[in-house]
């Protein structure tokens, strides 16, 4: 059985780590290339980086940050924010990214998820969902969360892996920052329509909900932010609880 992996998220915005309750009301959570060698020190298993006002700002994700931050760690590193090209995706892998998470630019251009996987391999392909539910319906929204979409999340988490992304993450705009937990059905939904990994994200508040994640979501990884940057939960103490509850997970 593969191992679960537990995932630190670093929300940047104007060159520092911010958290907000969903996905507004940002407060500072500190500098970003610090957090990141202190997860990667813990054992956080990956690092996902996402400059979140990019797209809305539209520019490019800093790269020099994406630099210095490859630098201080040794896990991999997945990088969101602003790209709309394979260039993007290209200069991103140069400079110390592992992966890239997509998110508004493979809503708008469908074919940029075909055309990443074939360049530079499914392995490093990300699509971020970020939805919530209207009137009973999961739907898509872009632009952090300010754009509803007609796309139904499970229909759309469907065509994305068609297309080759090797992973999704899937955020609850309904449960982010809330700390009550994550989506479990929506991500059991999720796990049971696509044979790639899916990535629970929004929600997090103990270590419970990381064990209900993967155990009634089915989760493959579960991301946080705030529970990590403010020291509510260390690293290293909810593996131990993953594995007390028969997780598999790397010490």
């Amino acid at each position: 059985m593969l191992a679960k992996r537990v995932i630190p998220c670093l929300d940047i915005k104007n060159g520092r780590t911010v958290k907000g309750v969903n996905f507004v009301d940002l407060r500072d959570a500190g500098d970003p290339v610090e957090l990141a060698e202190i997860y990667s020190a813990e054992g956080a298993d990956e690092l996902v980086f996402l400059d979140i006002s990019a797209t809305e700002e539209r520019r490019k994700t800093l790269v020099n940050m994406v630099r210095r931050v490859a630098e201080k760690i040794n896990i991999p590193f997945t990088v969101g924010g602003g790209i709309s090209s394979v260039e993007d995706v290209d200069i991103l892998l140069n400079n110390g990214a592992d992966k890239v998470s997509i998110n508004s630019s493979a809503v708008k251009n469908p074919q940029l998820i075909n055309d990443l996987a074939q360049k530079f391999g499914s392995q490093c392909v990300v699509v971020a969902i970020d939805a919530k539910q209207i009137d009973g319906q999961w739907i898509v929204h872009l632009v952090g969360g300010k754009v509803p979409t007609e796309l139904n999340l499970f229909d759309w988490a469907v065509e994305v892996a068609d297309r080759g992304a090797g992973e999704i993450l899937f955020t609850s705009m309904d449960n982010d920052g809330t700390k009550n937990g994550f989506a479990n059905e929506a991500l059991a939904k999720l796990s049971e329509l696509v044979n790639i990994p899916i990535i629970a994200s929004g929600g997090a508040g103990n270590m419970q909900h990381f064990v209900d994640s993967f155990q009634k979501g089915k989760a493959d990884a579960a991301l946080a932010a705030s529970v990590f940057h403010f020291k509510e939960i260390e690293i290293k103490a909810l593996k131990q609880e993953l594995r007390n509850n028969n997780i598999e997970v790397r010490l």
